[in-house]
């Protein structure tokens, strides 16, 4: 930053400068949605990555749910990536994270025919070897974490789209008895957690949710433990099943819990304004659904910022699928899922927050500026004020934020550490700028 030199001290001046609203973090009039969820009975959650709870992530992940579902570091090639040699770290941390924040954690997964590691998927196995394997497997992780993970989803998509079993390293193993023996090793290691079968495209009554169904019912019939059915509900903008609601009462009508463990909509990029309200909606009818039956007990989004999200790296051409944008504000649908609870999406009101503007130093050829930005009534997760100089003035260099200008315009927008603005908080930035002949205070834009 450029040494400052004594000159002239101007009075404050405070601009009324644009400040563009990025939708508040939880508007102040609303609790956030672990509160929501459990005024309605339910467990409201979101996927994580360990790395990233600090900051806002870490904030937002804290404040917002009340349940954590490791991403990836629950998974068999996460913590086990050579044989017997064992990496819980992130696993670890994600539980701490979750018992500092007073929220369940949903274990994620003990069974899966994806993202094991090369040592089990290379290995040549006889069925008595693959058994004593699993087995050890679920011993090991779900005793590691017994009393501490609310749920496992012990099995996770066993099933092609027809109904009929996927062809897998278990199945092909140890035949379809591996999910009751995976069930029945899990209740041994943790007799409070509750047990899941977890899968894609079973969000709507189909053949493939049917043949989930078919086999809760039979291993019920088997006094296999069995708790809950967890429906993925990886969907498509505008392609919420209509029978969802059918369907997640008829596996509640088994006796079993249900629920939504991995929710995200994705949508052809660009997003625009239609899009959003559309997804706005899709959210807002999956949470409905969920409220609309007792048994459906978890609403889990899979991963709540969109620069969290695995959409973008799977489908080409296609993301913004999660209830905040990349930049941690709540995009609309948010608020789906908060009305769907009981909340509303009215927006912050007008003058909640404000930005001043004020000269601290200036001298014969440049002055150095600082913005405040403050809140009452409302919070930000992303923020950023414009202005339009009308002397000439030329910004150097900042800090705090993203400056950029072009000819009188300026945009200054957070830095990766400083988008949060707390109801009753403020944060500021500084730069540096020259001038010549003049140095007024800035015209008033809007947008």
């Amino acid at each position: 930053m450029r040494s400052l030199r004594t000159g002239l001290s101007l009075t404050s001046l405070v601009a009324g400068f644009a400040l563009l609203l990025a939708a508040p973090a939880a508007h102040a009039a609303d609790p956030p949605l672990r509160d929501l969820g459990t005024a309605k009975g339910k467990v409201i959650g979101t996927a994580v990555t360990g790395s990233k709870l600090t900051g806002t992530y870490g904030d937002i992940a804290g404040a917002q749910f009340s349940s954590l579902t490791p991403g990836n570091a629950m998974k068999w090639g996460s913590v086990e990536p050579a044989q017997g040699s064992f990496n819980w770290t992130e696993a670890d941390q994600i539980v701490a994270f979750a018992q500092a924040h007073n929220q369940q954690v949903r274990g994620h997964t003990l069974v899966w025919h994806s993202q094991n590691p090369s040592w089990l998927t290379n290995g040549s196995w006889t069925s008595a070897q693959l058994g004593t394997l699993l087995q050890n497997h679920i011993n090991t992780e779900v005793g590691r974490y017994q009393g501490k993970i609310a749920a496992w989803d012990v099995v996770n998509e066993p099933f092609n789209e027809d109904g009929t079993y996927r062809s897998t390293l278990w199945y092909n193993g140890l035949g379809a008895d591996y999910i009751a023996n995976a069930l029945t090793w899990a209740r041994a290691a943790d007799p409070a957690a509750k047990l899941y079968i977890n899968d894609y495209n079973v969000e709507g009554v189909n053949a493939k949710s049917t043949a989930l169904y078919n086999l809760v019912k039979s291993l019920k019939d088997r006094g296999v433990p069995i708790d809950g059915v967890g429906l993925q509900a990886h969907l498509i903008l505008g392609q919420v099943p209509s029978t969802l609601q059918q369907n997640i009462q008829r596996f509640a009508d088994l006796g079993v819990d249900v629920a939504i463990t991995e929710l995200d909509i994705r949508m052809t990029l660009p997003s625009d304004s239609t899009k959003l309200a559309q997804q706005k909606a899709d959210y807002k009818a999956v949470t409905a659904a969920c409220v609309a039956v007792a048994r459906c007990v978890n609403l889990t989004v899979w991963g709540f910022t969109d620069s969290d999200s695995w959409v973008e790296s799977t489908f080409p051409g296609q993301g913004a699928a999660t209830p905040y944008d990349a930049n941690y504000a709540p995009k609309p649908a948010y608020y789906g899922i908060a009305e769907a609870l009981g909340g509303t999406s009215t927006p912050p009101p007008t003058g909640a927050c404000t930005a001043s503007y004020n000269v601290g130093s200036q001298w014969n050829t440049g002055f150095t500026g600082n913005v405040t930005i403050s809140c009452s009534g409302a919070s930000l997760s992303s923020w950023k004020v414009t202005w339009t100089y009308g002397a000439g003035q030329q910004i150097t260099q900042a800090w705090n934020a993203t400056c950029t200008q072009s000819g009188a315009a300026v945009s200054c927008a957070n830095a990766s550490y400083n988008g949060t603005v707390p109801d009753g908080g403020s944060v500021s930035f500084g730069f540096n700028a020259s001038w010549s002949g003049s140095n007024p205070v800035p015209t008033v834009t809007l947008g």
